[in-house]
């Protein structure tokens, strides 16, 4: 067997058991925090806090009447659409206020104001402007993700190379082409990790959206069992909606960023 590749299956067997053994912390660090979580429902109303049990038998209630999967649907859908539209505005802004000092300069100020700007704000404007529809939770996710996309690329853009500029400028490249063969390889690992922040802000800002102005997902079902004192349901859907962003995150987000950037790994560690 050639030395090189007995050397790589070394090195992957010891990566192999660094994840075994960080899955099963993961899973008793669950464990402990169900068994806390049982112990703690023993001593109080359930109506404060519903015990795992009871919180598996409101699961199993909304998945069975329909709500669980259809509004979860719902609610991933205007997440998804409000995150698009934030990608396709804040990618080319980040990468135009990147390359433009002069624009950058004069935008420099408006970024850091709208990320601050509270997800409740913008719902209650979108309220106002869209009612008690589709189009406020997309307005809502569209506001809150579109300034960290942007802030990420933007950021992305000033680790691109001078030489690599001055080259193309030298070689007469027109300038949509500079964008795509020169800015954009260089700032795709900060727009993914902006994206990936984004969408998991998407997640919770939507919930506020839906639970002030709408009549359909989860965030509306979470207003409709707290106001009839349903805990064990807040609970059901609390545990539905963090389940499902692990699943996105550790399951797709991490692996395909992992994927998808494994050459930058390789050059660091050169």
């Amino acid at each position: 067997m050639p030395e090189v590749l007995e050397s790589q299956i070394h090195a992957r067997a010891p990566a192999r058991t660094v994840r075994l053994n960080l899955v099963l912390q993961r899973l008793g660090l669950v464990a402990v925090i169900v068994a806390v979580w049982w112990l703690l429902a023993l001593r109080v109303p359930h109506y404060v806090l519903p015990g795992p049990a009871r919180v598996w038998d409101a699961l199993k209630l909304i998945a069975a009447n329909g709500n669980l999967w259809q509004d979860l649907g719902i609610t991933l859908g205007r997440v998804g659409t409000g995150f698009v539209l934030a990608t396709l505005v804040g990618l080319p802004l980040g990468i135009i206020f990147g390359a433009n000092r002069r624009l950058g300069d004069f935008f420099e100020p408006i970024i850091p104001v709208m990320n601050t700007v509270s997800s409740a704000i913008w719902a209650t404007f979108a309220i106002i402007w869209f009612g008690v529809s589709n189009a406020t939770t997309v307005f809502v996710v569209f506001m809150t993700a579109m300034p960290l996309i942007i802030t990420n690329v933007w950021q992305g853009t000033r680790t691109v190379n001078a030489d690599f500029i001055e080259l193309a400028h030298v070689l007469r490249m027109p300038s949509w082409k500079v964008m795509i063969k020169v800015y954009l390889p260089t700032i795709l690992p900060y727009f993914f990790s902006g994206a990936r922040l984004a969408f998991g802000f998407g997640w919770r800002v939507s919930l506020v959206a839906e639970t002030l102005g709408s009549s359909s997902g989860v965030g509306y079902r979470l207003r409709q069992a707290a106001d009839l004192i349903q805990t064990d349901q807040v609970f059901a859907w609390t545990l539905t909606l963090v389940v499902m962003m692990a699943v996105l995150e550790m399951g797709i987000l991490r692996p395909l960023e992992n994927y998808l950037f494994r050459w930058k790994k390789e050059a660091e560690k050169q």
